[in-house]
């Protein structure tokens, strides 16, 4: 019983033996059969036969409605349907059922219950009256969890009962769906900054064919191409419609690079550090895909997504929502790595130009500092938003934890070339990040424009 695909349960000898049926006697049924018996064994010995009689159909009572329900022959199909099936951390689904008697027959008292994680809420149970035959009913629950991750929905369980509740059986679906909880996201705000290099958005720019008939690179003809570009000469050569490509559309990269280091924070929850940059890169990279960059996300341990398409990054603009779907769905079930630092991701930065890196770091110490400082060699530019966790765990005085360490190691990625932002215990990323903006005007007005600028304009 999937979102849109029904699924079925019948009621009858296939569905598992008598013993089993037996089985599913509520407290009132086996009240009834020991009470029966009882009243059977005391007849016999004092030799009432009315009392016999009472007995017997005390016991034959819900041994009948076993049987009966036992051979009751009925299908009923259900459906679930999310709405929507992935959200943000901290807001909520509603999910819907549907029961649909499917039968010549109509059913008894029904109880409906799904199955959910307890970290969605309790376990929604329903209660459905007599459903006639080919009817339809349908109910709906919500489910929220302030956690990201993949949550398992199912399988829905049908207990049916007879009409005098002496039995209960239960009968399963075998599919469930799959709710996914992706970071939470933030609005940021749109910066245009100097320098701006070639690609969509607001600081697009197209490198145009050098002018010439034989600088002229011809394609074939597509429906909707402008007639007035079709190149005849070309045409006549290749026997078929060729048009002038005139200019090619250069989409400017960007690469958010999220580390994952365990040893790199402390502490667990929703408003952790690590969950903190999680959410951070979330919002990160739906920005820049809505300002129409070529995004990946990459991790310290060098996975990066999507991994088709030109270089790892995300494709056309018709594929944007796609890919976003994509590293939203990663983000929801990223967990720490091993370990390993961050010289993995710096393997894959250095194969070619990045274009823009914009990174979220936890802890970094000596080694991993120079890691980071080797990565700003191969982007177009940089700028890191980097987490004390010493101060997100406890907010202690940062005296009291080597703060001039830090702040050394903050240096010599500023000296690197990084636009660093230091983030304090539950900052305000659109405030980051307009600071990061503020942070690139001082400098290029500081005459040092060149060296942390952003390519495209970071917008």
């Amino acid at each position: 019983m999937a979102a849109g695909e029904p699924g079925a349960v019948q009621d009858g000898s296939s569905k598992g033996g008598l013993r089993a049926a037996l089985g599913g006697l509520t407290t009132r049924g086996r009240s009834f059969l020991a009470a029966g018996v009882a009243a059977a064994v005391c007849a016999y010995v004092l030799g009432q036969a009315d009392l016999l009689r009472v007995g017997l159909l005390l016991a034959v009572l819900p041994l009948v409605c076993v049987i009966v329900l036992y051979r009751t022959r009925y299908r009923v199909t259900g459906t679930r349907r999310l709405s929507p099936s992935r959200v943000p951390a901290g807001s909520e689904a509603r999910v819907h059922l549907r029961m649909d008697n499917v039968s010549r027959f109509p059913t008894g008292l029904l109880m409906l219950q799904d199955r959910v994680p307890y970290v969605l809420g309790p376990r929604p149970r329903f209660v459905l009256d007599r459903v006639e035959a080919g009817g339809r009913r349908e109910v709906s629950y919500r489910v929220r969890s302030d956690l990201r991750g993949r949550y398992p929905l199912g399988p829905l369980q049908l207990r049916l009962s007879d009409p005098f509740g002496m039995c209960e059986l239960t009968r399963s679906f075998s599919a469930y769906d799959t709710l996914v909880v992706i970071p939470r996201t933030v609005p940021l705000p749109a910066l245009r900054l100097a320098g701006e290099a070639s690609g969509y958005g607001d600081g697009r720019q197209r490198s145009l064919a050098l002018a010439g008939e034989d600088d002229i690179i011809p394609r074939g003809y597509r429906h909707g191409d402008d007639l007035r570009r079709v190149h005849w000469r070309s045409t006549a050569r290749y026997g078929e419609l060729m048009v002038r490509r005139e200019e090619q559309p250069q989409r400017a990269r960007c690469t958010v690079l999220l580390d994952t280091r365990q040893v790199g924070y402390a502490g667990a929850g929703p408003d952790s550090a690590y969950e903190w940059a999680v959410s951070g890169a979330a919002s990160a990279l739906v920005h820049m895909l809505e300002r129409g960059f070529a995004v990946r996300l990459l991790t310290d341990d060098g996975n990066a997504v999507p991994g088709d398409g030109s270089d790892g990054f995300a494709g056309s603009t018709q594929e944007s929502a796609d890919s976003a779907g994509l590293m939203l769905d990663t983000l929801a079930v990223v967990g720490h790595s091993d370990g390993g630092g961050l010289s993995r991701a710096h393997d894959v930065l250095r194969g070619s130009n990045e274009g823009l890196l914009i990174a979220f770091f936890g802890d970094l110490d000596e080694e991993q500092t120079s890691v980071a400082a080797r990565m700003r060699q191969r982007a177009g530019a940089a700028v890191a938003f980097v987490l004390d966790s010493a101060r997100w765990s406890g907010g202690l005085d940062p005296s009291a934890v080597g703060a001039a360490p830090a702040e050394k190691r903050l240096r010599q990625l500023r000296e690197a070339g990084w636009v660093v932002v230091p983030v304090e215990p539950g900052a305000d990323l659109p405030a980051l990040w307009q600071l990061a903006g503020q942070m690139r005007a001082d400098t290029q007005s500081a005459g040092n424009g060149g060296s942390t600028g952003f390519p495209g304009g970071w917008s």
